[in-house]
């Protein structure tokens, strides 16, 4: 799976897990600061309630005569609080009431207490009570408020309070998601740059903008690029040098057996000479491919791009390998229906179509036909490159492309190098190769396609 195509939520991704963990604590660490504010206000606004009430009991017990209760309303008990006042005598008779409709009654003992007279908060009441009338007393006092009113007013003022954080939590959620996510796109873009190496592309990774700790990590992925482009280099001199070193004596080695030629008489001696020639001449070729892939490799300047029609290249790349179709007695065609130009080094288009149409007659059968087809797909032009060979099969289809691969069971002349040169070539110049086997009516493979697109995608 590529980086681009991976879920926005992974649970193994480390941002997700990081983003989650972060989310979850500022939930909670609301939830806790909401519950503190609440029970906060609860204490706050009931000790303050209470101590009004206690207050105003005081204030009443200390007349010396039973005082005149204004008398409360429904709408001002309920909804704003108000107090009621109840008057008792040293016998227990209710002597006067702000609101007679209560039936809370004389509790047993001074202090703070708690009357239900039903379920609700609505229904519950708080009630102060003076207690037994003292001494000399007329009277004693009793100061009730509705409980409900109190969890009301507790609840609002908590809410007001927690509102603010309610508010900044979300922008905070956000400002956490954004930060996580820069960070996060930082470690994508390392992450993209690094699937983006490959053989011929090891320079160091750029660390101006990565985070601190994760600069360890690209300048340790740099060092090893570092150590890889110097085996890749020593890799390449080898071939290059071997490549090189034998290209000569492998030369004369041919020159020699063309000389001895004459001299070596009888059918089973000539026998020996064309099998030990072919032996030389697909050395000579394999020489040829490893200097040409290690040259494609390289550093070296390469050859400027210049216009070039594709149809002359094709022709020319034909003429060249015509001695190869004589010699195997292979019928090859060109056709080319459209005019069409593509802006490349020479030598690089050549070695494409060149590579492509060498495959082509090693693998077809003697006396085959290889078409060679310049035309238009979808609009698109491209290159077909058409045998009538074995095919490659599906599960090998794969692997064509990888250097000194050949198909198992192949008896064709060749290094397995064709392909892959053909190959990078082709993405070096903004072109893409696909090959594919064709069938015929009852579905059986008749030969292989090798398509160029010109203008790759």
């Amino acid at each position: 799976m590529s980086v681009q195509s991976r879920r926005w939520y992974s649970p193994g991704s480390l941002r997700n897990k990081l983003l989650l963990w972060l989310v979850l604590v500022h939930v909670l660490a609301a939830i806790g600061v909401a519950w503190f504010t609440y029970t906060s206000y609860d204490r706050l606004i009931v000790t303050f309630k209470d101590d009004q009430m206690q207050t105003l009991a005081d204030s009443y017990a200390s007349n010396e005569n039973v005082p005149v209760l204004k008398p409360g309303d429904r709408q001002g008990i309920y909804h704003r609080g108000a107090f009621i006042v109840q008057i008792w005598s040293a016998r227990g008779e209710l002597l006067a009431t702000s609101w007679p409709s209560l039936a809370v009654g004389r509790q047993p003992g001074a202090g703070l207490h708690v009357v239900r007279l039903g379920p609700g908060d609505n229904e519950t009441w708080r009630v102060y009570s003076t207690g037994a009338v003292p001494d000399g007393g007329r009277f004693s006092v009793q100061v009730i408020q509705n409980g409900g009113f109190v969890r009301a007013l507790v609840e609002r003022r908590a809410l007001q309070s927690a509102a603010p954080i309610a508010l900044l939590l979300p922008l905070s959620l956000a400002v956490l998601w954004l930060v996580v996510w820069t960070s996060s796109r930082k470690l994508r873009s390392v992450a993209l740059d690094v699937a983006a190496k490959d053989e011929r592309s090891l320079s160091a990774l750029s660390v101006s903008h990565v985070p601190d700790e994760i600069a360890p990590l690209v300048e340790a992925f740099n060092s090893l690029l570092v150590r890889l482009r110097q085996a890749f280099a020593a890799q390449r001199r080898f071939v290059q040098d071997a490549a090189h070193e034998l290209r000569t004596p492998i030369a004369a080695l041919g020159l020699q057996l063309d000389n001895m030629r004459a001299e070596v008489p009888g059918e089973r001696a000539a026998e020996h000479y064309a099998q030990l020639k072919g032996g030389v001449t697909r050395a000579q070729h394999l020489i040829e491919q490893l200097l040409r892939m290690s040259h494609q490799e390289s550093h070296a300047q390469r050859e400027a791009s210049v216009p070039l029609e594709v149809a002359s290249v094709l022709r020319d790349s034909i003429a060249q390998l015509m001695v190869i179709a004589d010699r195997r007695r292979i019928d090859i065609g060109f056709d080319g229906e459209i005019d069409t130009t593509v802006t490349a080094p020479p030598a690089e288009l050549h070695s494409i179509f060149g590579n492509l149409i060498d495959n082509a007659l090693r693998h077809s059968p003697e006396g085959g036909i290889v078409d060679v087809r310049l035309h238009q797909v979808n609009g698109e032009p491209v290159v077909d490159v058409v045998d009538n060979g074995p095919g490659i099969p599906p599960e090998a289809m794969e692997r064509a492309f990888d250097r000194f691969y050949r198909v198992p069971g192949t008896t064709a002349e060749g290094s397995g190098l064709g392909l892959a040169i053909a190959q990078m070539a082709a993405g070096r110049n903004g072109m893409r190769i696909a090959l594919e086997n064709r069938t015929d009516d009852s579905g059986a493979v008749c030969g292989l396609l090798a398509r160029v697109h010109l203008r790759a995608a």
